[in-house]
C-alpha cells in the first residue's frame, strides 16, 4: 500500500517542471520561466496587480493639471487620497472570501476587468466631487493584492513563500512608481500631437483601461487556481471539499494575530500609499521642481520595490532557515522601526539630495518591511488564509485613510510635518509585532510550548466531526510542509537532546 502511495505521488510530481511538495507546491522558484501551472500563475498574478496600481494612482503625476482644470482645492486633493485607498478596505475583504470559496482566478480577473469602465470614465469628470468618486472607485481593483499573495500561498511551498510573495507583490507594487513615469510620457506624447493639457491628461487614461482588459481576459482564460486544477473542478471531482463561509470568517476574526498583523501592515504598507499620493505634489510645491523631474524622484519611492519587497521576504525566509519563525518576527519589527526613522528624516529634511536619500531609504525599509509581514500570515492560518490574507490587505488601506485624513487632508499640518509624526507613528504601531507568539514556534522573546506542535496547532481549527470527514487533512499537509519554521538551530538542538532510538518533535 505504502508502495503504491508512493507511486501516486511520484505520478503527480511529474506532471510539473518544477519539484514539489505532498501538496504539490513548487520547491523552487525559476524567474523566467512561464510553465504552467506555477511560474505562469506568478506572472499573471503580479502584472494584474500591477496594472491595478498604475491605474488606482495615474492621476497622482497629473495633479498639477488636473487640479487647475477642475479647480481642486487642497482639501479636494486630500480627500482624494483618502478615497483612492479607501475603495479596497472593503473589496479586499471581500477578495478574501472570494479566493477561499471561488478561486482566486475569478476574483482576480472579474476585479481587473469590472474596474476598466471606472478608469475610462476619469476621461468625463468635470468636477472635484466626480474627481473623488471616481478615484474612489478604481482603488476597489487594489484588491487584486489579495489574489496575488494568495495565488502564491497555494502554489508555492512554506520554504520559499516570503521570497516568492514578495517579489510578487514588488512587481505589482512597482507600478505606483511606474505610473510616476508612464502618465507624465503618455500625457506629453498626446500634447505633442496637438491636445491641450486639459485634454491629454483625459485621454492618457485610454492606456491604463486597456490594460485592464486585457489583463483580465489572460488571467481568466490563461490562470489556474491551484496546482492540480481550478477549484470549481476540483470540488466537483470530489479532491477538494468546499467549506463554510462562516467557519472560515470565524477563524480569521477570533485569531488574535490576525489584528495585529493588520495594524503592522496599515503601517508599512498603508504609508507606501499615503507616499504615493502625497509625494508628487509635496516636491513639486516645497522644491520648486519641474514635473518631469517630480516624475521621476517620486518614481524612486515605488521603483524601489524592485529589491526592497522581496529583500524583505528573502530575509524572512533566510532566518528561519536558521532560527524558525522568530527571525521571521524580529525581521518584521528591525525593518519597519528603521523604515519609521527614516520617515521623520524624511519631514525634517530641508535640502533637496537628503529628502531624496531619506525617501528612497525609507521607501526600502518599509516595502521590505512588506515583504516581511506575508512571510509571517500565511502561518497565522491555514483554513482562512484568504479572510487574513484580505483582513491583513484592508489594513493597509486603512493606515493609509487614516494617516492622509491626521496629516494631509487638512491645512493644520505642512506636508513636512506630516511626514515628521507618520515617521513617529510607524514606530510605535510596530510594538505590537511582540505580542504574537505560536504555540509551536515560540515568538520574539519566548520559546514554544512544551509539547506543541504544527499538527495540533492547524488541526485546532476544525471541529471533531470535520476531522471525521477528512476536511482537515488539508490543513494536515500544510503543518507537515511547516516544519521547517521551527529552525535549523532548534532542529539541532533538539536532537542532541533526544534520547537514542527517540525521535525529536519536529523532525
Amino acid at each position: 500500500m505504502e508502495v503504491e502511495a508512493g507511486a501516486r505521488g511520484e505520478m503527480a510530481a511529474s506532471k510539473f517542471t518544477l519539484p514539489v511538495d505532498s501538496e504539490n507546491k513548487a520547491k523552487s522558484f525559476r524567474l523566467f520561466s512561464f510553465t504552467n501551472p506555477h511560474m505562469r500563475t506568478f506572472h499573471l498574478s503580479w502584472i494584474s496587480f500591477f496594472t491595478c496600481f498604475v491605474s488606482t494612482f495615474a492621476a497622482t503625476p497629473l495633479v498639477p493639471i488636473i487640479r487647475d482644470n477642475l479647480n481642486l482645492a487642497k482639501a479636494d486633493i486630500g480627500n482624494t487620497g483618502v478615497a483612492s485607498v479607501s475603495g479596497s478596505i472593503f473589496s479586499r475583504l471581500i477578495m478574501g472570501a472570494v479566493c477561499d470559496l471561488l478561486g482566486p482566478r475569478y476574483g482576480c480577473a472579474f476585479l481587473v476587468m469590472l474596474a476598466a469602465p471606472t478608469v475610462f470614465c476619469m476621461s468625463l469628470i468635470d468636477s472635484p466631487a466626480g474627481y473623488i468618486t471616481v478615484r474612489f472607485l478604481i482603488g476597489f481593483s487594489l484588491a487584486t493584492f489579495v489574489s496575488c499573495q494568495y495565488w502564491m500561498s497555494t502554489m508555492f511551498n512554506s520554504k520559499i513563500i516570503g521570497t516568492v510573495n514578495g517579489l510578487a507583490a514588488r512587481w505589482g507594487n512597482m507600478g505606483g512608481g511606474a505610473t510616476q513615469l508612464i502618465m507624465p510620457l503618455v500625457f506629453h506624447a498626446i500634447e505633442k500631437c496637438g491636445a491641450t493639457p486639459f485634454v491629454a491628461w483625459r485621454i492618457a487614461y485610454f492606456v491604463p483601461g486597456m490594460m485592464h482588459i486585457v489583463m483580465g481576459l489572460l488571467v481568466l482564460t490563461l490562470g489556474q487556481d491551484l496546482p492540480d486544477d481550478n477549484l470549481g473542478s476540483l470540488q466537483k471531482k470530489g479532491d477538494v471539499n468546499k467549506d463554510k463561509f462562516s467557519k472560515v470568517l470565524w477563524g480569521a476574526i477570533t485569531n488574535y494575530r490576525t489584528w495585529v498583523f493588520v495594524l503592522l501592515y496599515g503601517y508599512c504598507m498603508g504609508v507606501e500609499l499615503t507616499i504615493d499620493n502625497v509625494i508628487t505634489e509635496y516636491y513639486f510645491d516645497h522644491f520648486h521642481l519641474d514635473l518631469r523631474t517630480v516624475g521621476t524622484i517620486a518614481a524612486c519611492f515605488g521603483m524601489a520595490n524592485i529589491v526592497a519587497r522581496p529583500a524583505g521576504g528573502y530575509l524572512s525566509d533566510l532566518g528561519a532557515c536558521y532560527f524558525g519563525m522568530h527571525a521571521r518576527l524580529w525581521n518584521v519589527w528591525i525593518l519597519q522601526t528603521v523604515g519609521g526613522a527614516f520617515c521623520l528624516w524624511l519631514g525634517r529634511a530641508t535640502a533637496l539630495p537628503a529628502s531624496v536619500t531619506s525617501m528612497v531609504l525609507f521607501s526600502i525599509c518599509a516595502q521590505a518591511a512588506c515583504g516581511a509581514i506575508f512571510g509571517v500570515t500565511p502561518f497565522v492560518s491555514r483554513r482562512s488564509l484568504g479572510i487574513i490574507s484580505g483582513m491583513t490587505g484592508a489594513g493597509g488601506n486603512v493606515g493609509a485613510g487614516l494617516t492622509q485624513i491626521l496629516f494631509f487632508t487638512s491645512s493644520q499640518y505642512t506636508t513636512g510635518k506630516g511626514l515628521e509624526y507618520m515617521g513617529i507613528l510607524i514606530m510605535c504601531c510596530t510594538l505590537p509585532i511582540a505580542l504574537v507568539h505560536f504555540p509551536q514556534w515560540g515568538s520574539m522573546f519566548f520559546p514554544t510550548n512544551y509539547d506543541a506542535t504544527e499538527e495540533e496547532y492547524y488541526g485546532s481549527e476544525w471541529t471533531g466531526e470535520e476531522k471525521k470527514n477528512g476536511l482537515h487533512l488539508a490543513g494536515q499537509k500544510f503543518a507537515e510542509n511547516s516544519c521547517s519554521e521551527c529552525g535549523r538551530r532548534n532542529v539541532i538542538l533538539a536532537t542532541s537532546a533526544t534520547p537514542p532510538n527517540n525521535t525529536p518533535q519536529h523532525v
